[in-house]
């Protein structure tokens, strides 16, 4: 019997002889964008992959092992982390990732006193819509000048070459996401990054250009401890408001994409976790892998679209065998040439899929709007999004002190909650 033919509900166990293919094919459709957003921002992807396993199990272990859901990096946080990273490194992201994870554990101890009606009020699609869109769009250059600069820091050394390598990757991921077949369908970024560096390969050698280096997988090591940065281990304790201010905002808006994948959790698996183990214990979970993410020094996790979209076209929603895929996640994480690997993925490559992802992120923010009807001739819905959308995707930056800024999408998504809390939503209260 072939993998695709076997159908696993959420607590039944696979044989032992199929365990391994199963879990390994769940890691792989996660594995593209969880060791896409460190790169990014210039973590050590094996950081990422070490802490998306150790988060997963942590999400199974609060919600008593009955959620399958996987937790991958953030894509929300990048433009956070990227500010941060300039400003305090990654102590200063790691802060704001645990910060995250805080108001992840202070909103669900609310939840199971007070209910989760609040959180439509506080967060209704007028603004998590252009949120979102912020999220993604407000990332778009970075993903052109990767596409297009030899010297991305500088914004110098225009490249037809790595145009082109740019759009093979983006074009790859497209064709991939449509014409993909069955379990092909849903690993179209990690594909799309293949099917690139192989063309960056090709093109580097018409060319003459050093587009790919593979001196840094012949040096790795075969095994390596994954490179932690854990507080007072390997840095000295220090308090970044900034950190704390950027990210955690941010963290109301994944809280609402966390929401979402749980109701269409519960519509493929025919359970309700909403009662059982309750949305206090999911969202509990998440922000336990959030701290434990940022305590080991490694981008903010969320619950992974992807993870759902496995489940849906391989019918396989076996609890065990996503534990499996976190279980080797944390095993890769260790292998050094693997890590090198992803290293030596080159700029142009990195580029396309981002193009494509920052796309995708904008267009959700989008489709919320659409599917909840939002009237833009009400004033108000215009004047919340207008708002909001500038301010994030213009780059607006509060600089309070040297030490303390406020980042454009942080400062949006404060804005947007405060408007849609402070306008008359009735015309004749104006």
């Amino acid at each position: 019997m072939h993998d695709n033919d076997i159908i696993l509900k959420v607590d039944e166990k696979p044989a032992a002889s199929q365990w391994f293919g199963l879990s390994f094919q769940h890691l792989f459709a996660m594995f593209g964008s969880t060791v896409l957003v460190p790169i990014l921002v210039g973590i050590n992807p094996a950081i990422a992959l070490l802490s998306s396993g150790l988060g997963t199990l942590a999400h199974m272990s609060v919600t008593k092992f009955k959620v399958p859901a996987y937790m991958g990096s953030s894509f929300a946080y990048i433009g956070a982390m990227t500010l941060l990273m300039k400003n305090g490194g990654m102590p200063a992201i790691a802060q704001g990732a645990m910060t995250g994870g805080l108001v992840y554990l202070i909103v669900a101890l609310i939840v199971k006193f007070a209910g989760k009606g609040w959180i439509d009020k506080v967060l209704p699609p007028i603004v998590v819509g252009p949120i979102v869109m912020v999220i993604g769009l407000s990332l778009a250059p970075t993903a052109i000048n990767d596409a297009m600069y030899t010297d991305v820091a500088n914004l110098k050394g225009y490249s037809l070459a790595y145009i082109i390598i740019a759009l093979i990757t983006v074009l790859s991921i497209v064709i991939y996401s449509i014409y993909g077949k069955g379990f092909l369908s849903v690993v179209p970024i990690l594909l799309g990054i293949i099917t690139g560096y192989v063309a960056a390969m090709i093109i580097g050698k018409i060319t003459g250009m050093n587009i790919v280096s593979f001196t840094g997988i012949s040096h790795a090591k075969w095994l390596t401890i994954p490179p932690m940065e854990i507080p007072f281990a390997n840095y000295k304790w220090a308090f970044y408001p900034s950190a704390i201010l950027t990210m955690a905002p941010i963290a109301f808006v994944t809280m609402t994409e966390h929401f979402g994948h749980i109701m269409v959790l519960n519509s493929l698996t025919k359970k309700d976790y909403f009662k059982e183990p309750g949305l206090e214990k999911t969202l509990t979970g998440d922000g336990l892998a959030q701290i434990i993410a940022g305590f080991i020094g490694a981008p903010p996790v969320t619950s992974y679209g992807e993870n759902i979209g496995v489940m849906a076209i391989t019918k396989i929603h076996s609890i065990y065998v996503i534990a499996g895929a976190a279980v080797l996640a944390i095993v890769v994480s260790f292998i050094g040439k693997i890590t090198a690997l992803l290293q030596s993925i080159p700029a142009p490559v990195i580029g396309g899929a981002s193009i494509a992802l920052f796309g995708v992120i904008a267009a959700s923010g989008l489709k919320i709007l659409v599917e909840n009807k939002v009237n833009f001739d009400i004033k108000r819905n215009l004047l919340i999004s207008s708002v909001v959308l500038v301010i994030g995707i213009g780059g607006m930056i509060i600089n309070i002190t040297q030490n303390l800024q406020i980042s454009s999408v942080a400062i949006a998504t404060i804005l947007g909650i405060v408007l849609n809390l402070v306008l008359p939503k009735d015309p004749s209260e104006i």
